[in-house]
């Protein structure tokens, strides 16, 4: 019995590449966001986001003129989405079904990461050069306040009851703050972790997933007291976090080419399942947490300093589990 529950457990980590989609275009790329309901993926390409189905591959739809673009936030309940447009310092806000732009809002200076929080029911910008975050009304689209972060912040991700928690760069703190009143409430201090970057949650067990961008660290951190519970070894130059809450599994995209597989063994106990072999440069990733597949994309890139995308050489890769 116990030879067989290895088995099962070795198999429930057991990824592949499986599709591989070349989309082409120009320009870089960042953050990417899964839309489980509408089988979508939206992707940040530099100056308007892309749209692709999720079953064939192909483009469905653009969001243009989003200058600098980061990341996309999805608000289900009212039908909308949200991007970070860091080269103009703002939100475009747009009709999720259309796709059509119905808004732009003016928010902190270079609006990186983006996220929704459905218990303040407001999306946050994490604003890498004014060191704040700005709250935005999602019904509304309008600015409600900001809160001063300390650092340049990362990624972040919401308990979904009243905290919401953001990686801070430059100091390798991890903050925890109260969406609603707009407050700090923790600043802890990430051991072993340089440069945060990704960041994901485990809301059952309260465990938040910390991606390390310049030491090939994920730190997993006990999100009631700040304590680091572990520190697996990932692949270099982390940029995204995932945690799959019915397999139990954490993931950490890098751009030297590699997806690592954390199983969650227990709160406190995790370990390395797998290391998937991916390509150079896909450092961003999206989980379906419907599908569980996994999305990454890269390019070839060109040498410093103008790193030019190498013509019809943008992909995306769909991982899967192997049956």
């Amino acid at each position: 019995m116990a030879a067989l529950a290895t088995v099962a457990a070795d198999s429930a980590s057991d990824y592949k590449v499986v599709k591989t989609w070349k989309l082409g275009g120009d320009g870089g790329w960042d953050y990417l966001t899964a839309d489980s309901a509408g089988h979508r993926l939206f992707i940040a390409r530099a100056t308007r986001v892309m749209v692709i189905d999720t079953e064939s591959g192909k483009r469905v739809g653009e969001i243009p003129e989003t200058t600098g673009v980061h990341g996309i936030a999805l608000d289900y309940e009212i039908g909308r989405g949200f991007t970070s447009n860091g080269r103009e310092d703002t939100v475009s806000v747009f009709d999720l079904k259309s796709l059509a732009v119905e808004k732009k809002i003016k928010v902190g200076s270079v609006p990186d990461a983006i996220l929704y929080d459905p218990f303040s029911k407001r999306v946050f910008t994490f604003n890498a050069k004014s060191h704040d975050t700005t709250a935005v009304d999602a019904s509304k689209s309008e600015v409600v306040g900001k809160i001063d972060l300390g650092g340049k912040p990362e990624f972040a991700a919401s308990d979904e009851k009243g905290t919401v928690f953001v990686n801070i760069e430059d100091t390798s703190e991890l903050v925890a703050f109260d969406p609603q009143q707009l407050t700090v409430r923790s600043r802890w201090k990430l051991t072993d972790c340089e440069e945060p970057t990704g960041l994901a949650i485990d809301r059952k067990n309260r465990r938040l997933f910390a991606g390390c961008g310049g030491n090939k660290k994920m730190v997993i951190v006990n999100a009631d007291s700040g304590k680091v519970v572990a520190s697996p070894v990932i692949g270099e130059g982390c940029d995204a976090t995932k945690f799959d809450a019915d397999l139990g599994l954490a993931f950490a995209s890098a751009g030297d080419g590699t997806i690592t597989v954390i199983r969650e063994d227990s709160g406190d106990k995790f370990s390395v399942a797998q290391t998937v072999t991916t390509q150079k440069g896909a450092r961003t990733m999206a989980l379906d947490e419907k599908t569980h597949q996994l999305f990454t994309v890269t390019a070839n890139v060109g040498p410093r300093p103008e790193r030019k995308v190498e013509p019809d050489s943008f992909v995306v890769l769909v991982l899967e589990q192997a049956h």
